[in-house]
């Protein structure tokens, strides 16, 4: 389960890096086009479809990593078996969101059938829209993959943020020790 948990990761991790890419050619040749005087017809269209798609792809990637909004916090505040338990519930609530997401997504999708974008008829509206169906599914899988690992955290002791399991690198684990260790010594008598 690990290293498809990995591939998943670097597939997600190439798509934004694409994505990332072509939004920063699409906004400079943008401006190059526009600063020269002959602006370019589908630039502000495809900009922000793609910063969209972006978004939705990000998402996916930030929630297999542990780094979408969350209350680690107010988790972290909890005695272990509530923090397994909100644990728990915050995964089943985005799993749900973004169930019903893709369901409507795709019910959208059949509703703008026929329709194409402003500036490139060629592009049907379909295919930009895909995005928020495709992202809702890859984001439950994300979640999916993600939830023993959390599940196995909580159990153990306060919840590592992500961003401080990223700077601590290799010592998020002693740091996590560390807790363990301290919440154990705070219930003795």
């Amino acid at each position: 389960m690990q290293k498809f948990r990995q591939a998943y990761d670097r597939f997600l991790e190439v798509i934004a890096v694409f994505l990332i890419t072509a939004v920063t050619v699409i906004v400079t040749l943008g401006f190059m086009f526009r600063w020269a005087g002959s602006s370019l017809v589908w630039y502000d269209e495809i900009a922000s479809i793609s910063l969209a798609w972006l978004t939705y792809f990000g998402a996916a990637l930030a929630a297999l990593r542990g780094s979408h909004l969350g209350f680690a916090g107010f988790v972290n505040s909890l005695p272990a078996n509530w923090r397994v338990a909100a644990t728990v519930c915050a995964s089943g609530i985005n799993i749900v969101f973004f169930g019903l997401l893709a369901v409507m997504g795709a019910k959208v999708i059949q509703a703008i059938a026929g329709l194409s974008l402003v500036s490139l008829p060629w592009l049907q509206q379909q295919w930009v829209t895909a995005v928020i169906p495709i992202a809702s599914v890859l984001f439950i899988i994300a979640e999916l993959l993600r939830l023993p690992e959390t599940i196995e955290e909580a159990r153990r002791g306060p919840l590592l943020d992500a961003e401080l399991k990223e700077a601590l690198g290799g010592h998020a684990d002693e740091i996590q020790a560390a807790r363990e260790i301290e919440t154990a010594r705070e219930r003795m008598p």
